[in-house]
């Protein structure tokens, strides 16, 4: 009986040591839980219920209107515009970005002399305010007095104006795109690089792969598959979320050639105050992004090699 009694002591105590351990865990986890739901999900839940209805700033009432917001998008010239200025721009910077982001981390990592140099060079656009860097971008592009047209005049070649002009502002945005977006792709590509063990490359050299093609092929890009995956992942949505150059450079013009979906959402929302319709085009954003990732894994994730 004694030996029952013995027995039974250690296991309750060792059973309140583990519902004492719970509690501390969720007291730990509450204040992240708590700001989680307060700015991540009853925002997003908020801006579904008033997609639903016609509710505009500085007015108290409002109604439910059903489905009639997501109706009008399909017809709203502005958002169908703004929806292929997404998908150009995107198209444009996420692959150019991460092809050129992959290819400054290979050489950066072949580097040996002045390799925090570079990788200190190349990563300042991403720690440089865009909003500050559109002054120099805006000088860059000037029609008359930049640097590119200038050297566009020497090799005889007509200078576009490249912000003020319908057929080139997406594309001069897009390259703003590709040059702040490269270096934190290169960041990511040079942590990939270096957790491929070298004993691969020296086993690769012995079957055989004596170039540097075939060490890439073999190695490296089968190896860099989760880091890959994730900057497309990256990629795709800071380009889909595109707005800062927008607001400073162009403000969606000349002719909403450059008008993007964040700025219509905004311009909706806090220029015309109709945040009812604002709030469907935003679950429309929201939409767009999860149906991306989610293609994107179920893709991907298939053709990655994990270790």
């Amino acid at each position: 009986m004694a030996s029952v009694v013995s027995m039974a002591v250690p296991t309750n105590l060792a059973a309140a040591h583990r519902r004492s351990e719970s509690r501390i865990a969720w007291m730990l986890v509450l204040p992240a839980i708590i700001l989680l739901f307060l700015f991540v999900l009853l925002p997003v839940v908020s801006v579904i219920v008033l997609g639903f209805t016609d509710f505009e700033l500085g007015y108290g009432k409002f109604r439910f209107v059903g489905f009639e917001n997501y109706t009008h998008l399909i017809t709203d010239r502005t958002f169908r515009k703004s929806l292929w200025n997404t998908t150009v721009y995107t198209a444009i910077v996420a692959p150019v970005s991460i092809l050129l982001g992959l290819g400054i981390a290979m050489l950066i990592e072949s580097e040996t002399a002045a390799r925090s140099f570079f990788r200190t060079a190349y990563f300042l656009p991403v720690a440089s305010l865009i909003v500050a860097m559109a002054t120099v971008w805006q000088y860059m592009f000037h029609p008359t007095i930049g640097p590119i047209n200038a050297l566009l005049a020497l090799a005889g070649l007509p200078g576009p104006n490249w912000l003020g002009s319908s057929g080139t502002v997406l594309y001069s945005l897009s390259i703003i795109g590709v040059w702040q977006s490269a270096g934190f792709n290169m960041v990511l590509f040079l942590a990939g690089l270096t957790a491929i063990p070298r004993e691969l490359y020296a086993a690769a050299e012995v079957d055989g792969a004596r170039s540097s093609l075939d060490r890439f092929l073999l190695v490296t890009w089968p190896m860099l598959g989760p880091t890959t995956l994730f900057v497309i992942t990256i990629s795709i949505t800071n380009a889909v979320k595109v707005f800062e150059t927008v607001k400073t450079l162009t403000d969606g013009g000349p002719n909403k050639a450059s008008e993007v979906l964040l700025f219509t959402i905004y311009q909706e929302g806090f220029v015309y105050l109709r945040v009812g319709y604002a709030s469907a085009m935003t679950v429309v954003f929201l939409l767009i992004l999860v149906v991306l990732m989610f293609l994107q894994y179920r893709i991907l994730d298939r053709q990655v090699h994990y270790t």
